[in-house]
């Protein structure tokens, strides 16, 4: 937002309380106009409470303070002119209406103070988000990437979802993942994955060999957490690492007990499943065997949509899941940064606003990459892997296979 815009925005504010601000002190004016010329039996005073009472809505405690002393001023004034001001009647109507002001104003500095608070915690928590989901670039070699991050707490910015994005030479390794429970166990245990894959992805040549090592880092982590009543807690993370080669269609990734992507071709979608998923992160010692990859073609024109299970697992009222292999075709010709936010809305929509569970959203769209020497990014991110894809599954083209094999 512009400075312009802000200052346009600050204005619009003020002016709109100021226009509040006439409501409480046309009801004073009339109420104490109507009970000054009515009869002495008829008293119309104590409605002069709704002033300050309606001042709390929109105002601080200031405001709400002076609209209560104005109320109580009128009190006296109709107390001198209606009959009295040391009559009984109109001197319980002036200590009441003042000690109720006095509440008020004490509802409104402790709203506030609690408002205040709130913000600097959201601040706390958008800094803590940037830190630890750090902003993805729109582009990164020949891909193109958005996303979103949906938090269940209303009044929280991070959870227990993580994405991150590795370029290792002529390749873009992705993860997005998903940690078991909620709370700061969860969001530390997220911060251990992606400081490790950040770390690791460059290390790593193949993308079984960079899933154990990050499962050995979640391992190590886990191990700190004590048990509950004499049992051990369930701690893992469900995750997918996915590489894509910049000058090759086969790409590679690896189930981790995370939900398929959803790959864009044409209008129509289909489920990227692993034929032999592995377990997820913190719990292989389970299938210490099972970490093979599953090759697919992302072929230039194709987008490929990531997701933890908040999305899928939203529910409407009637408890029905969100279909989001369903929606996914009415907006298969969108960018990335627009399919994404079609859905963000359209998520929020289907759950009434409130989701169950975090959700982060990850769209990839893949361009045809121009045949040169080399990429100014690769200068920057890091140095090239000599080393050749390994086959980890069954490709449907020949001569896309020889191409991973060549190490494209």
């Amino acid at each position: 937002m512009h400075v312009g815009q802000r200052v346009a925005l600050l204005r619009q504010l003020w002016q709109s309380r100021h226009a509040l601000v006439a409501i409480p002190l046309v009801l004073i004016i009339v109420i104490t106009l109507v009970d000054i010329h009515s009869p002495e039996s008829v008293h119309l005073g104590p409605l002069l409470v709704v002033a300050p009472a309606i001042t709390t809505a929109f105002a601080g405690y200031w405001l709400t303070g002076l609209l209560g002393a104005l109320a109580v001023g009128a009190q006296i004034i109709i107390a001198v002119l209606h009959g009295g001001l040391t009559t009984t009647n109109h001197m319980s109507q002036i200590i009441g209406l003042a000690i109720l002001s006095v509440f008020a104003v004490i509802v409104c500095f402790v709203r506030d103070r609690r408002t205040a608070e709130l913000a600097q915690v959201r601040s706390v928590s958008e800094a803590a988000q940037r830190a630890l989901l750090r902003p993805l670039p729109d582009r990164i070699g020949p891909l193109h990437i958005a996303c979103s991050y949906l938090a269940a707490e209303k009044e929280a910015c991070i959870g227990g979802d993580l994405y991150a994005v590795a370029r290792t030479g002529h390749r873009t390794r992705v993860i997005i993942g998903d940690v078991r429970g909620k709370g700061l166990a969860a969001i530390g245990e997220a911060a251990t994955l992606l400081g490790a894959f950040q770390e690791a992805a460059h290390h790593h040549p193949t993308l079984p060999a960079l899933a154990e090592a990050l499962d050995r880092s979640v391992c190590r982590y886990l191990t700190g957490f004590p048990e509950a009543d004499g049992e051990a807690q369930e701690h893992f993370i469900t995750a997918l690492l996915l590489e894509i080669p910049d000058h090759s269609t086969v790409s590679q990734v690896v189930h981790c007990g995370h939900p398929p992507p959803l790959l864009i071709r044409h209008g129509h979608v289909t489920s990227v499943t692993s034929p032999h998923p592995a377990p997820p992160l913190g719990m292989w010692t389970l299938r210490p065997e099972a970490h093979a990859t599953h090759t697919f073609s992302f072929q230039a024109g194709d987008l490929l949509l990531l997701y933890t299970d908040g999305v899928v697992e939203a529910r409407d009222r009637s408890r029905a899941f969100y279909p989001l292999e369903e929606r996914l075709p009415l907006w298969a010709k969108s960018s990335p940064k627009t399919l994404v936010q079609h859905i963000e809305k359209d998520l929020l929509v289907h759950a009434d606003g409130a989701l169950a569970d975090d959700a982060a959203i990850l769209a990839i769209h893949r361009s045809p990459v121009p045949h040169t020497g080399f990429h100014v990014s690769d200068l920057v991110h890091g140095a090239d892997f000599h080393d050749s894809v390994p086959r980890a599954g069954p490709v449907s083209h020949s001569s896309a296979l020889h191409a991973a094999r060549a190490g494209g």
